[in-house]
C-alpha cells in the first residue's frame, strides 16, 4: 500500500492499544496540527483508523480575577472596614465605611452589589451593619479564587469548586471557561495489517508548477487526488453594517430636504450636554446613575464667560418678566464636568450659540447622525450606546403644524405613513411631543423620537432670537419599522446576528 507522507507519519505513530491525540501525533511526528487532522480524517475514510471526539472545558481566572486573588474581593475590603468602624453593634454611615475601606470607582459598586448578598451585612437607608457572625476565610468565591490564581486553563474536573461558585464567578467576569473539541486516534485492526505487510511512501503533486511542465517533468510524477464533489470552503465578504447603509441614506433624505450636517466632539462639557438646554443641575438624569463620566480628564479647561454667565442667570432667575428659573444652586464646576454625550443636542447647543461656526441667522437646518451613550438598562430596544438623528430648524413663526409635517415628510421616504403624536414634557422645548410608529411584524407601537420648539429659557441665553423646532430620533428604532426587527441587540453589539445581517435584503 502506498499512502502520502503525512498518512504514513501518522500510522507509524498512533497506537492500536491506546488511543493518541492529535496534538500528541503533530508533537510526535513534528507536523502542524492542521496537517494531522487532514490525514487522520482521510485515514479514517481508508478504515485505517477510528477517530473519537470529546469536548473538554476549562476554567481560568480574568485579569480582574488575578488581581483580587492578589488582594481580596471588595465585599470583604468593605465587611472588614464595617467591622472596624463598629458597625457590627450600630448602623454606620455607608460613606463613612466606604472611605475607611479605600474602594473606588467601580470597585465600590461591586462591594455594594455583593455585601448583603453574601450575608456580611445590610444596606439600608445610606447606613450599612455587619454581621459579626459572618466569616470571610469561609467565602466560597475568595477561596476558588485563591485555588485558580496559580493555574492556567485548569480542566473543571480538576478543581474542588462547586458548579454554582463557578457560574458567579463567571457572571461577575472573574472567571473564563474555554470549551476545546479533543480528537483521539486508535489504530484499526486492517492498518496493523498494513503495517506489517509494509506501507510505502507515495511521492504525490499536489499542483503543476512551470518547472514541471518546462522540464517534462509532470509526465513521471504521481499527483495527489482531488475529491471534486466535497464542498468547497465558504468564505463570507465584507460589506457595509446595515445601520451604516441607512444612516447614509437619512443624510442623503435631510440633504435634500435642505439640511447641513454638524460635527462635535463624542466627549463633552456637561454645559454644552446640559446646562444650555436648560437642564437643571439637580436633575436624576445628570447623576453619575445616568451618565459616563472621564476619568482624566475630569473638567473642560475653556468655556465663553459670557455665555455661562447668561446660562447660569436662565437657571436661577429665568428669561423674561415673567421668568422663573429654578431657584437652585447652579455650579460652574459641575457644568465644566466631562462626559460621553447622552445626546446630540449638545451639538446643537454648540451651533446655535455660534461657539461652532460663528453667528447663524435664520432660516437654518442643521442635523446629524451620530453615537450617544446612556447608562441604560440593556433590553430589546436600548443599548448602552445607539445612533441619534438629531434636527433642528431656525425660521420665524415656527409652528408644531411646521414640525408635524417634517417627520411626516422624512418618515414618507421610509415607507413609513403612519406616526402618531404623544403630548410629552422635556425641561428644554414647549411645547413637546414623542413620535411612534407601528412596529410591522408586532403591530405595537414603537417610540422612535422626541421633539419640541425649543425653550426661549434655551434660546435667550444662545443668542438666538427666533424660533427653533429640534428633535432626536432614534436610527435603530427606525430598522425596526423598516425591517420587522424586534431585537435591536441582533444588529449591534455583542450579541448581533451575523446571519441575519448577512441576509437582510436592504430597503432603499
Amino acid at each position: 500500500m502506498q499512502l502520502p507522507a503525512q498518512q504514513v507519519a501518522v500510522l507509524e505513530t498512533a497506537s492500536a492499544d491506546e488511543a493518541t491525540s492529535v496534538d500528541a501525533l503533530a508533537a510526535a511526528t513534528e507536523l502542524p496540527p492542521e496537517t494531522v487532522t487532514g490525514a487522520v480524517f482521510e485515514l479514517e475514510d481508508e478504515g485505517l483508523v477510528a477517530v473519537s471526539e470529546r469536548v473538554d472545558e476549562t476554567v481560568a481566572l480574568t485579569d480582574e480575577g488575578r488581581e483580587y486573588a492578589e488582594a481580596e474581593l471588595p465585599e470583604i475590603s468593605l465587611y472588614e472596614a464595617a467591622l472596624e468602624a463598629g458597625a457590627d453593634a450600630d448602623p454606620v454611615s455607608m460613606g463613612q465605611v466606604i472611605g475607611a475601606s479605600g474602594l473606588e470607582g467601580s470597585a465600590v459598586d461591586i462591594a455594594l452589589s455583593n455585601y448583603a448578598r453574601k450575608g456580611y451585612g445590610v444596606i439600608d437607608s445610606g447606613e450599612i451593619t455587619a454581621d459579626p457572625d459572618a466569616d470571610p476565610a469561609a467565602d466560597t468565591e475568595a477561596n476558588a479564587l485563591a485555588a485558580l490564581a496559580d493555574v492556567d486553563d485548569a480542566p473543571v474536573d480538576s478543581v474542588d469548586i462547586d458548579a454554582d461558585t463557578l457560574d458567579q464567578l463567571e457572571r461577575r467576569g472573574l472567571l473564563e471557561r474555554t470549551e476545546s473539541t479533543v480528537r483521539e486516534v486508535t489504530l484499526t485492526e486492517l492498518a496493523v495489517t498494513e503495517l506489517m505487510a509494509g506501507i510505502e511512501t507515495a511521492e504525490t503533486v499536489g499542483q503543476v508548477t512551470p518547472e514541471l511542465l518546462t522540464s517534462g517533468e509532470w509526465e513521471d510524477v504521481e499527483f495527489a487526488e482531488y475529491n471534486v464533489e466535497a464542498d468547497a470552503e465558504r468564505f463570507e465578504g465584507g460589506k457595509v453594517h446595515i445601520l451604516r447603509q441607512t444612516a447614509e441614506r437619512v443624510k442623503d433624505v435631510l440633504v435634500g430636504m435642505g439640511f447641513q450636517e454638524m460635527e462635535g466632539p463624542h466627549v463633552d462639557a456637561d454645559f454644552w450636554i446640559n446646562d444650555c438646554l436648560f437642564m437643571p443641575q439637580d436633575h436624576p438624569a445628570r447623576t453619575h446613575w445616568d451618565r459616563f463620566a472621564l476619568e482624566q480628564p475630569t473638567h473642560i479647561d475653556e468655556l465663553p464667560e459670557d455665555l455661562v454667565d447668561r446660562v447660569e442667570r436662565a437657571h436661577k432667575e429665568g428669561v423674561g418678566p415673567d421668568g422663573e428659573g429654578y431657584h437652585s444652586p447652579w455650579d460652574e464646576d459641575f457644568a465644566r464636568a466631562l462626559a460621553l454625550r447622552g445626546h446630540t443636542t449638545s451639538l446643537s447647543t454648540r451651533y446655535l450659540s455660534g461657539e461652532e461656526i460663528g453667528d447663524l441667522e435664520p432660516p437654518q437646518r442643521y442635523f446629524s447622525v451620530e453615537k450617544v451613550y446612556r447608562n441604560d438598562t440593556l433590553d430589546p430596544t436600548h443599548l448602552l450606546e445607539f445612533f441619534q438623528i438629531e434636527g433642528w430648524v431656525m425660521a420665524e413663526d415656527l409652528s408644531v403644524r411646521d414640525l408635524m409635517g417634517t417627520f411626516e415628510e422624512f418618515y414618507s421616504q421610509f415607507g413609513i405613513t403612519d406616526i402618531q403624536f404623544k403630548p410629552h414634557y422635556n425641561p428644554y422645548t414647549e411645547p413637546s411631543f414623542e413620535l411612534f410608529g407601528t412596529h410591522p411584524t408586532t403591530g405595537e407601537l414603537v417610540e422612535i423620537g422626541n421633539s419640541g420648539i425649543f425653550r426661549e429659557e434655551m434660546l435667550e441665553p444662545l443668542g438666538v432670537e427666533c424660533d427653533v423646532m429640534a428633535w432626536g430620533l432614534a436610527l435603530e428604532r427606525l430598522l425596526m419599522l423598516m425591517y420587522g426587527f424586534e431585537d435591536i441587540r441582533d444588529i449591534h453589539g455583542t450579541l448581533c446576528d451575523l446571519e441575519l445581517l448577512r441576509e437582510t435584503e436592504v430597503t432603499y
